[in-house]
C-alpha cells in the first residue's frame, strides 16, 4: 500500500530556512509525479509544488523563487527546501501522490510555523 511519511517541520523565524522530507513507499517511486501541499490555519489545503518523474518542477506563485522541490529516486525521498520563510508560509505541509485514477494519497503532514 502507498505510504507517505513527512518530517522536518518546526518553528523558524521569518527569513529562515527549513527542509521538509517525505519517505514514500508502496509505489514505483521513480515513475511517478509527486507534490507538496499545505493547509494554512483556517484555510483550505493548497498546492505548493510538483516534481515529475523527469524532474520537471512547478511551483505556486506564492512560493516560486523561495522553495525548491527535489527527489531522490534511490532512497525514495521527496524534499521541499524552503528559504526566506514568511509568516504566511505557516501551515501544515503534506506530500502527495495522485494515482492515475485521480485518487490522492497523503501523509500525516508536518507543521511549519514561521514566527519571531
Amino acid at each position: 500500500q502507498v505510504r507517505l511519511v513527512e518530517s522536518g517541520g518546526g518553528l523558524v523565524q521569518p527569513g529562515g530556512s527549513l527542509r521538509l522530507s517525505c519517505k514514500v513507499t508502496g509505489l514505483n517511486f521513480k515513475l511517478n509525479t509527486l507534490g507538496w501541499y499545505r493547509r494554512p490555519p483556517g484555510k483550505e489545503r493548497e498546492w505548493v509544488a510538483t516534481i515529475t518523474s523527469g524532474h520537471t518542477t512547478d511551483y505556486s506563485e506564492a512560493v516560486k523563487g523561495r522553495f525548491t522541490i527535489s527527489r531522490d529516486n534511490v532512497y525514495r525521498m521527496l524534499y521541499l527546501q524552503m528559504s526566506d520563510l514568511k509568516p504566511e508560509d505557516t501551515a501544515h505541509y503534506y506530500c502527495n501522490f495522485r494515482r492515475s485514477d485521480s485518487v490522492d494519497f497523503w501523509g500525516q503532514g508536518t507543521q511549519v510555523t514561521v514566527s519571531s
